[in-house]
């Protein structure tokens, strides 16, 4: 007597997952307008707010024309807004409706959850990020990328700093208007001492000494790098390791502290 089998149904794959995720995140961006202006319209506005900040500033001895200091510095502070401050309510969000609870008992890991949350963000952020260099190439006189490498590198290895500390920041966070509080030490500490708005060769040695070791002035500087040059190997060297240790710093911490479900 012949037997018959019913088939197994596949399991999902990885980049489904992730796929699925993502368009999930993004249609609850869309709808919420204040993260939608802050993630599309607030980087613009600032990036304005550091080229007033440099009038007051002398740039001689920088090797940077006032232009070129407020992109670059642009490109940092679409990072930091875009991807840190942005992440932070969405994560504590997600926790205290019980959505990141009810994805861990499916097949989804940890780390797929964590990066389909974010990956919107990481999208935007680096559309942006080209549309930036592009329009200040093309309109604003600024020179082409000297080193595309570095600034790649730059910019990617921002996202994934900026996503961990984002991710550790929401432990920190117990409801979604409290994240305006709890995300600001990082973001000040960074918009004036990472070198956003005003560059590190602009500020008296001791200081730039101490600001060479916040947690996105290595990225900071390996963008300004990448786009203008100049940089020598050792400077390059030591701003890279600067942001890699920061980063798995936050990875780890992100890994031991992360809070999946609501804080009591």
């Amino acid at each position: 007597m012949a037997t018959t089998t019913t088939p197994r149904t596949a399991g999902t794959t990885a980049a489904g997952r992730l796929g699925a995720l993502t368009r999930a995140e993004l249609v609850l961006l869309v709808r919420n307008r204040t993260a939608l202006f802050v993630t599309l319209l607030m980087p613009l506005l600032m990036i304005g707010s550091i080229r007033a900040g440099l009038d007051r500033v002398g740039l001689e001895g920088t090797g940077m024309s006032l232009v070129e200091a407020a992109m670059t510095g642009g490109v940092g502070m679409v990072l930091l807004i875009v991807v840190y401050l942005n992440l932070v309510p969405a994560y504590v969000a997600r926790r205290e409706e019980l959505v990141l609870k009810r994805l861990r008992t499916g097949e989804a890991t940890d780390a797929e959850i964590l990066t389909g949350t974010a990956l919107p963000s990481v999208a935007i952020t680096l559309a942006q990020c080209v549309i930036m260099v592009v329009a200040a190439v093309a309109f604003l006189g600024v020179r082409a990328p000297q080193r595309p490498e570095l600034l790649v590198a730059g910019v990617l290895l921002g996202i994934v700093l900026l996503g961990a500390l984002a991710a550790y920041t929401s432990t920190l966070t117990r409801t979604v208007e409290s994240a305006q509080l709890t995300t600001m030490p990082l973001f000040f500490v960074t918009a004036f001492g990472s070198g956003l708005f005003v560059p590190l060769e602009a500020l008296p040695e001791r200081v730039e000494a101490v600001c060479a070791l916040l947690p996105v002035t290595g990225v900071v500087t390996l963008v300004r790098a990448g786009w203008l040059g100049g940089a020598d190997t050792g400077d390059l060297v030591r701003a890279g390791a600067t942001a890699l240790v920061w980063t798995a710093v936050a990875v780890f911490a992100v890994r031991r502290r992360f809070r999946w479900e609501p804080r009591h």
